[in-house]
């Protein structure tokens, strides 16, 4: 690709000098930022998948639970432990259905996200990046 400002050399001693431009290879250099920003939102995304059936486990296992405390609500076997214990049913049924809702709640708590945010390697390169180009428009008005 010719700039308009090049030059065709007259002589071997022009020709041998190397052009000066004012951003060398700016375009690679862009392109690997770009590359490389990429890759690591590629590596992040794995991990954050691998976090999301951590959690779609979890929830599932709430689901079961909360399935659970339904059936064991209409069971017939609270009726024959009613008998046995000489109790009411309907506070068998009450105290089975909230040891399941308990146990409901402790797997809904453990599936909550971790406090970290998602992405974080990425993040930071990203606000590195933006440090780099506020410092790198200071330095280049100052040297206006």
């Amino acid at each position: 690709m010719k700039w308009s400002s090049d030059k065709v050399p007259t002589s071997p001693k022009e020709e041998a000098a190397p052009h000066p431009s004012p951003c060398p290879n700016w375009r690679t250099t862009l392109m690997t930022l770009v590359a490389t920003r990429l890759d690591l939102i590629q590596i992040e995304s794995k991990d954050f998948t691998g976090e999301l059936a951590r959690r779609g486990s979890w929830l599932v296992a709430a689901c079961g639970c909360a399935f659970f405390t339904w059936a064991l609500a209409l069971v017939s076997g609270i009726s024959i432990i009613s008998e046995r214990l000489a109790c009411p049913w309907n506070r068998i049924a009450l105290a089975a259905a909230v040891l399941h809702l308990l146990l409901g709640l402790i797997f809904t708590r453990l599936a909550k996200p971790k406090a970290a945010s998602s992405f974080p390697f990425t993040r930071a390169e990203f606000k590195k990046d933006r440090e780099w180009i506020e410092n790198f428009q200071k330095t280049k008005k100052s040297n206006d």
